[in-house]
C-alpha cells in the first residue's frame, strides 16, 4: 500500500484528532527505525500510521477487524502480521524486525507526547531520557501506557531501553508541529 493511500484510508476511519497525531508519531519512529535498518522507509512508516487506523470505529475487534480490511485491500502478510503483533494481547508472535520496531515503538510514542505536553513549552527539546524515566515511574501519569511493555519492546528490538527513548525523541523532532508539539 502507498502512503497516500494509507493516509487516506487512517483519516478515513479515525476522525479524532489525538489519534490521528498517535499514528504520525508512531509512522515517524517507524520510518527512522527503517532508515537506521537499512529497510524500506515507505513500508515501515504505511505500517506505523495505519496500526490503530480501526480502532476508533472497531475498538472491541483491534486490530484484528482493522487487519481484515487491509488483507481485503491487498496489503502484504508482513505489514499485517506486525499490526496484529503490536497488540500483545492477539498472541501474535513477532518474528519481523518491522514487527518488533513497530512493539517498540507504539507505547513509547504515546508515552513521549504526553510527557512533552506537560513541558511549559511543549517541545520534543526539552524532553529528556532522564525526565521519560522519571514520568514512568508515576503510575498516575499516562496511566494507560503500559510500562512494561516500553521495556519489553526495546528488549525485543535488542536496543538499550535508554538509547531506544533517546532514539524515539529524536525521531519525533521532524514531526513535531504535526504532533501539535514544538521541536
Amino acid at each position: 500500500m502507498r502512503y497516500d493511500d494509507a493516509l487516506k484510508l487512517l483519516l478515513e476511519y479515525t476522525e479524532t484528532p489525538g489519534l490521528q497525531k498517535h499514528a504520525y508519531a508512531v509512522e515517524a519512529a517507524m520510518r527512522a527505525y527503517a532508515r537506521h535498518f537499512k529497510a524500506d522507509e515507505e513500508r515501515w512508516a504505511v505500517t506505523g500510521l495505519l496500526h490503530d487506523f480501526d480502532y476508533e470505529k472497531f475498538p472491541e475487534t483491534h486490530p484484528q477487524k482493522g487487519c481484515d480490511i487491509l488483507r481485503e485491500k491487498g496489503v502484504d502478510d508482513e505489514m499485517i502480521t506486525a499490526i496484529m503483533g503490536h497488540a500483545s494481547y492477539t498472541g501474535v508472535p513477532r518474528e519481523s524486525l518491522m514487527a518488533r520496531a513497530l512493539f517498540a515503538v507504539d507505547e513509547l510514542c504515546g508515552f513521549i507526547t504526553a510527557v512533552t505536553l506537560v513541558r511549559p513549552n511543549k517541545s520534543l527539546s526539552e524532553v529528556k531520557v532522564k525526565s521519560v524515566k522519571k514520568k514512568m515511574k508515576d503510575k498516575r501519569f499516562a496511566a494507560k501506557v503500559n510500562r512494561d511493555e516500553m521495556y519489553q519492546g526495546a528488549e525485543e528490538l535488542g536496543v538499550a531501553f535508554e538509547d531506544h527513548v533517546l532514539f524515539v525523541i529524536d525521531a519525533l523532532k521532524p514531526a513535531a508541529e504535526k504532533l501539535g508539539l514544538n521541536p
